[in-house]
C-alpha cells in the first residue's frame, strides 16, 4: 500500500498569528485584502454583493498585517503556491527549547523566539544561521549580519524533555481537573507552555500590562449596567420614577376556535 501525505495551500492567518497580533480578526482580515472587482451597489443590472478578491497568500517570517507582507504579495505579483504539510496538533510554542535534528547544528539546543505556523516553521535562538551582506556600497563594505533561518518542526526540530534534556514526542491529554497539557510520551512528564507565549504586540505578559489612556478600565468593564427584568417596558419606567401602581388588571380570557373540517 502507497501511502501519500497530503499537502495544503495556505490561505488563512494561523491562530498563533493572531494571538500575537493582539488585533481583531477583522482589522487583519482588512489589512490583507486584496480586492481586484466588486459589483456597484446601484441598478438592477449588478449582481448584489459581487466581490472578485486575492484568496492565496505567501506566507513567509512577516507577519500579514505588516507592510512587508503586502509588498511579498503586491497586486499584480504572482508566486508558486506553497504546498504545507498539515499538523494535526500544534505542539511548538515561543519559549520551548528544541533540538534540532538536521544541518550543521544537528544535536544542538536552543530556544523559540519566533513561531510561522502558517509554513510549520520555527527559529531557534543562535541557531540556524546564515550570514548576509547587507548595505554594500562603492564608497562602504557593508554590514554582516547572522540572519536565523526557518525549521521545519515536522522533520527539523524535536522537543526537548526537562527531565534528561532529550528529544522526546509530544501528545495532548486531559488531568484530572480536566486542563489540556502537553506530555512527554517517552518519560510521561508534562511540559508546560513557557510564559514568553503570551507575549504580544503591545505587552510580553498579562501581568505587567499598563493600562493606557484611550483602554477600557476593568472597573467600567465589570460595572453591571443592565439587569435583565420580567417588566415591560411602561413598567421600568414607572420603578424608575416611583409611580406605584394600585389598579388591579381586569381577568383576561384565551379561546381557541378549531378550523371547520
Amino acid at each position: 500500500m502507497r501511502l501519500t501525505i497530503f499537502m495544503r495551500c495556505i490561505s488563512k492567518v494561523s491562530k498563533s498569528s493572531k494571538k500575537f497580533a493582539n488585533f481583531p480578526d477583522s482589522y487583519i482580515e482588512r489589512s490583507m485584502e486584496q480586492i481586484e472587482w466588486r459589483n456597484p451597489n446601484h441598478g438592477p443590472q449588478y449582481a448584489k454583493d459581487k466581490v472578485i478578491k486575492r484568496r492565496w497568500f505567501h506566507f513567509a517570517e512577516h507577519r500579514p498585517w505588516t507592510q512587508e507582507f503586502y509588498n511579498q504579495n503586491r497586486p499584480g505579483t504572482h508566486r508558486q503556491e506553497v504546498l504545507v504539510e498539515p499538523v494535526k496538533e500544534w505542539n511548538f510554542f515561543k519559549g520551548d527549547m528544541v533540538e534540532v535534528l538536521c544541518g550543521k547544528d544537528k544535536g544542538k539546543q536552543g530556544l523559540i523566539n519566533y513561531i510561522v505556523e502558517e509554513r510549520n516553521w520555527v527559529f531557534v535562538e543562535g541557531l540556524n544561521c546564515k550570514h548576509q551582506l547587507i548595505g554594500k556600497r562603492k564608497d562602504f563594505p557593508g554590514l554582516m549580519m547572522k540572519v536565523e533561518k526557518p525549521l521545519l518542526v515536522t522533520e527539523d526540530v524535536a522537543l526537548v524533555d526537562p527531565s534528561d534534556l532529550k528529544p522526546t514526542e509530544v501528545e495532548w491529554r486531559y488531568t484530572e481537573e480536566g486542563e489540556q497539557v502537553r506530555v512527554c510520551v517517552r518519560t510521561e512528564r508534562i511540559l508546560p507552555v513557557p510564559l514568553m507565549d503570551q507575549e504580544t504586540i503591545d505587552y510580553k505578559t498579562k501581568a505587567t500590562y499598563k493600562e493606557q489612556p484611550k483602554d477600557t478600565v476593568e472597573a467600567d468593564l465589570t460595572k453591571v449596567t443592565y439587569e435583565p427584568t420580567l417588566d415591560t417596558f411602561q413598567m421600568q419606567i414607572m420603578k424608575s420614577m416611583a409611580i406605584k401602581e394600585d389598579r388591579i388588571p381586569k381577568k383576561s380570557y384565551w379561546y381557541f376556535i378549531s378550523p371547520r373540517g
